[in-house]
């Protein structure tokens, strides 16, 4: 059962902050519990990106640390950014053909992806499955014989289940790939006849989902919708499906039908903030404590919920209430003991984490202060679960020499079964740091099952857990705090968050990168950290490069880079094409 003091917390918000935080400075329970409720509370609704929970609960951040007498940076205490959180889908885009208007939701919606364009009386053209595939295991060109220039190619979703062939079409059988491949060959636009993969059903994309964006329309259509465009070619959709399949053979045409279209489809983009402020005592440098404060929402499709098709208030009590709660406690201890410091401190509640370390992100390109002056950062995220062994995880401990005895010698008086982690890269805000040559300290509990769903709430938190966690993350801040200590960062054998994406999608190739999943760049993926000694690192590429290119392709996004990828083979040559410090320069680069 969720707990009322939500409400009175509420209240208090919209007046003036009066309970006891600023007044009693130790990490108390009873605190910690407050600003959990509070932000895992029903009105804040997740605290989902630029909505009015995420609103809530920056005011809620910055009233506390105005009540511990920090100073508010940024003027205000507000880091304004903005993050695309989806699609805005034109009510008015609709395809014609001949007599017919075919209607959005019903026939056709835009593909994730898709470009915005107006085009008038185009051919229409069937390619099949979409593939151009030629390689040691498999030779199949559905665009053989085939002039898709200047027009609109329908393409079957999936593979077709023949044999031998199917486990190497099924490799490069995504929507993206296919797309990409009809707009290198010209086409104005693209048809993806309804079907999930192998599945006859009907049921469309989500077009609110944004994934990234190509420069022509990309549209689901329907079966029934598919068939009215092709009925002059004397065929159907389910017949060609059967043919190809009994033939294990390509099958293309043209349709000897025109159309037009208006589709639109636009990024969304919503303003949130990171909400900073320090202590200053005039010192040479700083020390960054750093917890996220949003979260899902509501969840659904494309939310990162672990329960997309369940829409409910995702509470984030534990993800990350918990070390934002931490972080709070934390400041106000380390101001009420000012006069004994002796670095400057900055707190920082980050935005859109969810996102792709957004917040984070834009903080590191846009610093409040002088990165070169940080000692170090304290990352705190998800410290709620505490377990009854007092398994606590750590990670970034290689990211500098003596972080690990640091924390040893800490340690003693706490006897946590502690989990180390060397690596500077992982799944939260400090990998942006990391980024930036700055050792990172990262704190966590762990995942559980109720991880990105409806049921992380306020019932399942161990508040002295997090009582007692926090007093070991002070005790290495005043460790740290101390002028004699001064961390020497070093770089670990990063975790390759590349090398886990192409794993999951069984690329046989990696150019060794941490990409930017976030997509700051407009046009282009950005390296945020070439790995020392891997293929990008020998050609010469350095962090903050923007790849725009690879072998002659464009390179727009994430989505962009993975499909190219899934081209390659080990030992490849290829051209890669950055930008860097706004000049072009091109590498060859080994896989």
């Amino acid at each position: 059962m969720r707990k009322a003091l939500y409400i009175k917390l509420f209240a208090i918000l919209t007046i003036a902050v009066t309970h006891s935080f600023g007044q009693n400075p130790a990490v108390t329970i009873s605190e910690l519990e407050e600003h959990i409720e509070f932000l895992a509370s029903e009105e804040l609704s997740g605290r989902f990106p630029g909505t009015e929970g995420d609103k809530k609960a920056a005011d809620y951040i910055r009233a506390q640390f105005k009540q511990a007498n920090l100073d508010l940076a940024e003027g205000k205490g507000f880091q304004k950014f903005t993050v695309v959180t989806g699609n805005l889908v034109e009510k008015s885009n609709t395809i014609k053909l001949d007599d017919y208007e075919g209607q959005q939701y019903k026939d056709f919606v835009p593909f994730p992806f898709s470009g915005s364009d107006t085009i008038n009386n185009k051919p229409v053209v069937f390619a099949g499955y979409g593939f151009d595939i030629e390689n040691e295991h498999i030779t199949w060109n559905d665009y053989e014989n085939l002039d898709v220039k200047d027009s609109w190619v329908i393409i079957l979703r999936g593979y077709p289940n023949i044999g031998d062939k199917k486990k190497h079409l099924r490799e490069q059988s995504s929507d993206k790939a296919k797309a990409s491949k009809a707009f290198d060959k010209g086409a104005c636009g693209v048809f993806f006849v309804a079907g999930d993969k192998n599945s006859d059903k009907n049921s469309f994309v989500n077009p609110d989902i944004r994934k990234g964006s190509l420069e022509i329309p990309v549209v689901h259509i329907k079966t029934s919708f598919a068939d009215k465009i092709i009925e002059n070619s004397g065929t159907n959709i389910q017949t060609i499906k059967t043919q190809i399949e009994k033939t294990q053979n390509p099958k293309n045409f043209n349709t000897e039908q025109t159309l037009s279209s208006q589709i639109a489809i636009q990024p969304k983009e919503v303003t949130t903030q990171n909400i900073i402020a320090e202590i200053d005592i005039n010192s040479d440098d700083y020390i960054v404590i750093g917890a996220h404060y949003d979260h899902l929402g509501t969840g659904g499709l494309g939310s990162g919920s672990r329960q997309p098709d369940t829409t409910a208030v995702h509470y984030g009590a534990d993800d990350n209430a918990s070390g934002v709660a931490a972080m709070l406690e934390i400041a106000e201890k380390l101001n009420h003991e000012k006069e004994s410091l002796e670095s400057n401190f900055l707190f920082i509640a980050f935005g859109a984490e969810e996102k792709g370390l957004i917040g984070s992100k834009y903080f590191v390109n846009n610093p409040a202060i002088e990165l070169d002056k940080v000692k170090a950062m304290i990352n705190i995220d998800m410290i709620g679960r505490l377990n009854q062994d007092d398994e606590l995880q750590i990670g970034g401990v290689g990211t500098s020499e003596h972080s690990e005895q640091i924390l040893d010698s800490i340690n003693l008086s706490y006897n946590y079964q502690t989990g180390y982690s060397h690596e500077g890269y992982g799944p939260s805000d400090h990998s942006s740091f990391y980024s930036k040559e700055i050792p990172v300290f990262f704190f966590s509990t762990g995942p559980h099952f109720d991880y990105h769903t409806p049921a992380d709430d306020t019932d399942k938190i161990n508040y002295s857990g997090i009582q007692k966690i926090s007093e070991y993350i002070y005790d290495l801040i005043k460790h740290l705090n101390m002028q004699s200590i001064a961390l020497s960062f070093q770089e670990t054998g990063a975790k390759d968050e590349e090398k886990e994406v192409t794993n999951k999608k069984k690329l046989k190739v990696t150019l060794g990168i941490m990409p930017d999943f976030a997509g700051v760049v407009d046009k282009g993926l950005r390296a945020d950290i070439v790995i020392n000694g891997k293929p990008a690192d020998k050609a010469g590429m350095e962090n903050g490069d923007i790849i725009t290119a690879i072998n002659g392709h464009e390179i727009k996004d994430i989505y962009d880079y993975m499909e190219k990828l899934s081209d390659l083979e080990p030992g490849q040559t290829i051209n890669v094409e950055i930008q860097r410090d706004g000049e072009k320069k091109v590498f060859l680069v080994q896989l």
